[in-house]
């Protein structure tokens, strides 16, 4: 399973986490590198790359449920994210710039 930088950062921090990981931890994510995107950006990119875990079965979200979407606030790792989020830690991540 493919899985982008930032996705295999958000599985490891849920994994560190033992309930409910607030989203507003994962903005630290950006703070690593001189280019990073506008604030707006970022938390759109982190959005999309929670729902796309969510699609996945990785991850479970807790949020507000609007009439047009979902507003997810928290995340809970799921038993098939928790088995890839280890085998992930296992890994050497990349430097970045």
């Amino acid at each position: 399973m493919q899985l982008s930088a930032l996705q295999k950062y958000i599985l490891q921090q849920c994994c560190y986490e033992k309930n409910k990981l607030n989203r507003s931890k994962l903005l630290s994510f950006y703070g690593r590198g001189s280019k990073s995107p506008k604030k707006n950006d970022q938390i759109n990119i982190i959005t999309k790359s929670i729902e796309r875990l969510i699609g996945r079965g990785l991850l479970v979200g807790f949020g507000v449920r609007t009439t047009e979407k979902w507003f997810i606030k928290e995340t809970k790792v799921t038993p098939k994210g928790r088995k890839l989020g280890r085998k992930l830690l296992g890994q050497q991540m990349k430097l970045f710039n």
